[in-house]
């Protein structure tokens, strides 16, 4: 199957400002990208782009005062699958994981393993292991914690979500990785483009979704405590510790978010109709991909 996905974002600025942007479709899903505009900024600016310690691909620019607008258009070709489902997967022994999975049992910006081991131990100290248990902790937040758009907080940590018993995408997957980490299983962060695709169309608006990876008999699967199903069509754009590792973009100065517009529906047809700019043949030198 085929998705076309994209995004049109629009900052205010009152001064020039430095910005790094995380919006690139992953490393790992450059090969699935049928065609690609270029990525750009209204008005032009220089682009530099960059990765960071985890792998993800990033942009720097100086945005100039006054109005700025970044966007990107993209077809990716999808297996139409849903996410794996591996309930024989088991745990890896701490001292048999590989050394690049060991920063993902540790406690970071929203993830604070210090305030919920305990709790986490008490709750699911005497589920079944592996597969079984990061499936028990997916279902407690997923009926712990009510979503809605107006509960969106940009400082609030798993600890916090849980008590609330409220928030966003993001404050699902917090929440889950914390509490696998607490578990001694490694967890990461993920960002990117999760459409309506297989399922009820929804009447919300599209944004950018927040799941999160468990490291299970050698290798990642894919969770999300929020659906709390496995969904089609993720399109990963970036990994980390946990949303701060991944924002979308760091403003180095003031500024203000005037227009927020995100897409990714099943589409037949392989080229980029006008949307947000002409369609390009080929991919530029700093590009959605990278």
């Amino acid at each position: 199957m085929l998705i076309r996905l994209g995004h049109a974002i629009t900052y205010g600025l009152p001064q020039p400002t430095p910005m790094v942007l995380t919006l690139n479709i992953h490393e790992s899903r450059r090969t699935d990208i049928v065609v690609a505009s270029e990525f750009r900024t209204t008005p032009e600016v220089p682009l530099r782009q960059y990765r960071d310690g985890f792998g993800n691909i990033c942009v720097r620019l100086v945005a100039p005062a006054g109005t700025l607008k970044v966007s990107a258009d993209a077809i990716v070709r999808d297996s139409g699958l849903p996410d794996p489902v591996a309930w024989d997967a088991p745990e890896t022994p701490v001292d048999q994981l590989p050394d690049e999975a060991m920063l993902f049992l540790l406690g970071s910006r929203y993830c604070e393993t210090d305030r919920l081991s305990q709790m986490a131990w008490d709750t699911f100290g005497n589920t079944p292991t592996g597969w079984a248990r990061v499936q028990a902790i997916c279902d407690y937040v997923h009926r712990r914690i009510e979503f809605g758009y107006l509960h969106a907080d940009a400082t609030r940590t798993a600890a916090q979500a849980l008590q609330d018993g409220r928030g966003v995408c993001r404050d699902f997957a917090h929440s889950a990785v914390t509490l696998c980490r607490c578990m001694n299983i490694p967890a990461r962060y993920c960002t990117g483009y999760l459409g309506d695709i297989g399922i009820p169309p929804v009447d919300a608006p599209m944004d950018f979704s927040a799941w999160f990876e468990a490291y299970l008999g050698g290798r990642w699967y894919t969770f999300d405590a929020r659906h709390n199903t496995p969904r089609i069509g993720r399109v990963l754009i970036a990994r980390g510790r946990d949303a701060s590792d991944v924002a979308i973009s760091n403003t180095f100065g003031p500024n203000e978010l005037l227009g927020f517009d995100v897409w990714t529906d099943e589409t037949d047809d392989p080229t980029l109709s006008p949307r947000i700019a002409a369609p390009t043949p080929s991919i530029a030198p700093v590009a959605l991909t990278g």
